[in-house]
This record gives C-alpha cells, structure tokens and sequence, in this order.
C-alpha cells in the first residue's frame, strides 16, 4: 500500500543530531504507522478500520502498533504531543508573554500544514484532504473524545507552567481561566481553516487568512494575560 506524508503538515520533534541507527528506524516506523492509519481512516471511515488491518499493511504486530500508540485515535491524532511539549517550553519563556508563546507554537503548526499543501502537485485537492481530516475528527464520536481529553491534559500542562511563571499555585482561577482561553486559540485557527480552506485559496491566502484570524482573538484575551502576570497572587 503506498502512503503519502500526512504527517508532515503535522509538525513533530525536530530529530535528534545524534539519533542511531535504531532510534532513526522506530522514528520512522511511527510516522509510517500514522500515516498508513491515517490514509486508511479517510479511505474507509475510522470505525470501518481495525488496528489489526493498519498493522497488516504495515508488516508489523498489533501489538507492536500499540508499542507505539496507546490507542487507536492516537494514531491519527497524534500532534497534542508535540503542542504538549511546545507549550511547556514556550509558556516558561519569560522574554515573551503567553500570548506571543502560544501565537508562535500556532505560527510553526499552520506554516507547517500551508507549506504542505503548497508543495503537492494539485494543491487544491491537498486543501481538499485537510477538509476531510477535519470532517473525520468531527463527525467520530470517539476522535471527538479525544480531542476534548487531550485538551483538558493541554490545559493542565499550560496551567502549571503559568502558575510557576507567576508564583501562584495552578489549581488558582488565574492560571487556569488563562491555560483555557489561551488554548482556546488552537480553537479559533482549527475553525479558521475549516473556514478558508475553500479550495480557491493559495497556501498563502490561506496562511494569512487564518494568521489574521488567530490575531484578532489574541488580541481580545491579550490585556487580561498581560494583568495577570502584574498582579500579586492572593490568598
């Protein structure tokens, strides 16, 4: 079966300079696995594929798929990881404020998916593709579970780091109403592409359609993330 890189317009890891041999060939057996899965799910619908058929196709056991994922809707949603990772390092930066942090690790993830879409030979079915990730994690019951867990776990992690950015435990209404709105970002730049990826758009259009989109709603929550780091923690 060949597969094409759905996974690049998902970013991830840089990889590491000094990977081996064996870390080199797991790295890319787990791209392999999602982007098989994910090629399938669209094909057939996400319920109509067993994780025994992904790992049929890809020479592997079922068990060796869940080695790699511990379950099957992460196998196509597989990118809260890397935002996970972003966000602990991003928010903990002190030289920008949250906001700028959470607009770059957006910034990174949509030039990412644009320049995908730019490098296909037939860009406008490659929008096309993007539409129907969507539509898939829309319209299955369990994907939606997911994403709603995984952002709960987004919105814990960005909880912590803002309560340790500004001595205040992270079970206080500051951090945890700035962890949600900020995430809620990834919300707006989802429903944005869903938008503008209409097929008439170019890559470019479309990047500084849903940029400008993302800003917009940035720019309301902006004033109340930049007051919480100047006011005192109470008690």
């Amino acid at each position: 079966m060949s597969t094409v890189d759905w996974t690049a317009w998902r970013p991830h890891a840089a990889e590491p300079e000094a990977e081996g041999l064996r870390e080199q060939k797991k790295r890319r057996l787990r791209q392999r696995l999602s982007d098989t899965a994910t090629e399938m799910f669209l094909e057939r619908g996400f319920d109509a594929v067993r994780v025994s058929e992904i790992a049929q196709v890809c020479g592997v056991s079922e068990k060796t798929v869940f080695n790699y994922f511990p379950t099957k809707e992460s196998l196509i949603l597989d990118q809260g990881e890397t935002t996970m990772a972003a966000l602990r390092v991003g928010l903990a930066d002190t030289d920008h404020s949250p906001v700028e942090a959470a607009l770059r690790i957006l910034a990174g993830e949509l030039r990412a998916l644009t320049s995908w879409i730019a490098a296909q030979d037939d860009p406008v079915h490659a929008a096309a593709v993007i539409r129907r990730f969507g539509a898939l994690t829309r319209s299955t019951p369990s994907l939606r579970a997911y994403h709603r867990d995984m952002t709960d776990r987004l919105v814990t992690v960005a909880a912590e780091v803002l309560a340790q950015r500004t001595h205040r435990s992270p079970d206080d209404p500051e951090p945890q109403i700035a962890a949600t709105a900020l995430l809620g970002l990834w919300s707006i730049q989802f429903q944005s592409l869903g938008k503008h990826l209409d097929g008439a758009r170019t890559p470019t259009q479309i990047h500084e359609a849903v940029t400008a989109d993302v800003r917009r709603a940035a720019k309301l929550i902006d004033t109340g993330l930049t007051s919480l780091e100047g006011a005192a923690p109470t008690r």
